[in-house]
């Protein structure tokens, strides 16, 4: 059966378009940010050597790379990225 299918403009945080209160929609956001930069710096490493260029071990590793976003507050992914001797850097803005 053929029909409309209804589309809804993106807000740009796809964790507020689930219906996440807001905190915890920026929160689970940066986080899954952080995550993809991590996940793209290790790529090409073994498990192994990105681990420990992260300063964590392989099973930690693994978990970021198969997106296990609750196992990852902002503080840890920060120090991971700074262990891997990278900065991260805040842009607080006022909401349009």
């Amino acid at each position: 059966m053929r029909g409309r299918v209804k589309i809804e403009r993106s807000s740009g945080n796809v964790f507020a378009d689930l219906g996440f209160p807001k905190a915890e929609a920026e929160n689970l956001m940066l986080r899954s940010e952080l995550m993809s930069e991590i996940r793209e710096i290790a790529r090409g490493m073994t498990q192994a050597k990105a681990a420990k260029r992260f300063g964590i071990t392989q099973p930690r590793l693994n978990d970021l790379l198969r997106g296990k976003i609750d196992k990852f507050s902002l503080d840890a992914l920060v120090n991971m990225i700074a262990a891997a001797g990278l900065h991260v850097q805040l842009r607080v803005r006022k909401v349009a």
